[in-house]
């Protein structure tokens, strides 16, 4: 039977960055990961790219995380977004802010990110063990004392002193994520508030119009409304796919999106393709090229105002002839037209799942845990990281940070006791 001071299930974000930091305090540590190579999901975040942070400051950051970003002050006071870029540095990885402060590496390749931390938690002292499921927490009084994994077909026995769960939530679970840690803390009567997808995209009643798809619309508007109260805004980019809709401002808004849909309410997003435009100054505009182009075809006159490809959704929302000539517009039909151009509206039927949520919203209730240490309230020596737990973030890098501040917190404080 091995012995370690510390034991970290799952080599994701977290898990690398817990073991690497205990480590180098001089604890002997085992990092166990399920899956055959450490990092799986980090190899897709960003869409291959790693969006590994972002330079707002703590207190804008904590106004981007849900549902208790002040959870989080202790984690990133100890360890934030200068910190792991240093650390990127050091192994050879430089990074780029983009726009929105988005840190990305500089090759623009994930596997850049997750190569330096592995090979920086190694040079720690880090034994890293691939394949391998875990099957028990060992616990007495209260208190971890050890573990069981399995690695091909042979169960292991191990003794630690403290052990950090950072197998995070249930979001592409192809990469290992499907919520085995949330049952061991619920063993453990821990609480685990509901599990659902964030970060995802949404689908719509109405059958999105062939030209649609793909199409990629920026600098819009999408307003979500519950039951007819306004929820929720959001401005940026959006994109229309199959069966609904996705792009980075419909995947900030899907945690309100989703929450809504799920308490069973009639949800509904708006599109406002014209948010630089009240609705007065829009129709002076319509009224000015309706003027200028009388014999224009709608199909025509309708380039001037949107894509080329939104066009015949637009037109048989509004059912009016393509060819129909601007000046034989009724002003009621232009009232329509500028309605529409405010509020195109979709009916929401549901989301996508887990394969295509980003993150997972919901995990061990936070309350569960010390926020100075990230060590659980009701069992001893155990430590939590990442997305395991009850907070999760808007896109821009925010996750990932949330991962390494809470895994570098918990590596720091186990070894501390």
């Amino acid at each position: 039977m091995e012995k370690f001071d510390v034991v970290v299930v799952g080599a994701g974000a977290a898990g690398l960055i817990a073991a690497g930091r205990a480590a180098s305090l001089g604890a002997k540590v085992l990092l166990i990961e399920k899956m055959r190579q450490e990092g799986r999901k980090l190899l897709i975040t960003g869409k291959g790219r790693c969006n590994i942070t972002n330079e707002a400051t703590i207190s804008e950051f904590i106004k981007h995380v849900y549902p208790n970003g002040k959870f989080l002050k202790p984690a990133f006071s100890n360890f934030y977004n200068k910190d792991i870029i240093e650390l990127l540095n050091e192994q050879g990885v430089e990074t780029v802010a983009e726009r929105g402060g988005r840190i990305f590496p500089k090759s623009n390749r994930a596997a850049d990110v997750v190569n330096a931390l592995t090979n920086w938690a190694k040079k720690q002292g880090v034994s890293i063990r691939c394949g391998c499921k875990l099957d028990e927490l060992k616990t007495e009084n209260d208190q971890v004392y050890g573990l069981i994994y399995t690695q091909k077909e042979i169960q292991q026995h191990v003794l630690c002193n403290s052990l950090i769960l950072c197998t995070g939530g249930l979001s592409y679970p192809a990469t290992g994520s499907k919520g085995d840690g949330h049952k061991i803390a619920q063993k453990l009567n821990h609480t685990i508030e509901t599990t659902r997808p964030a970060l995802v995209p949404v689908e719509t009643k109405e059958k999105i119009h062939p030209k649609l798809e793909g199409l990629n619309l920026r600098n819009v508007k999408a307003v979500v409304w519950s039951d007819g109260r306004k929820i929720n805004e959001n401005f940026g980019e959006l994109i229309f796919e199959s069966w609904g809709l996705n792009g980075p401002i419909i995947l900030t808004l899907s945690r309100n999106i989703v929450d809504e849909f799920k308490a069973g309410k009639n949800v509904e997003v708006s599109i406002d393709l014209k948010p630089a435009l009240d609705e007065q100054k829009l129709d002076t505009r319509l009224l000015r090229d309706i003027d200028t182009n009388g014999k224009t075809s709608l199909f025509k006159l309708f380039k001037s105002w949107m894509p080329m490809q939104l066009i015949p959704a637009i037109l048989d929302r509004l059912e009016l002839d393509p060819q129909k000539e601007a000046h034989q517009l009724s002003g009621k039909e232009r009232r329509k037209i500028r309605i529409l151009l405010k509020d195109f509206r979709f009916k929401i039927s549901g989301h996508r799942s887990f394969k295509e949520a980003i993150i997972t919203a919901g995990g061990v209730k936070t309350s569960d845990i010390n926020a100075k240490t990230m060590e659980s309230k009701l069992t001893k020596n155990l430590y939590f990281a990442g997305e395991l737990i009850d907070v999760d973030a808007d896109t821009g890098g925010y996750n990932l940070q949330i991962a390494f501040s809470t895994g570098w917190l918990a590596g720091s404080s186990c070894v501390k006791e």
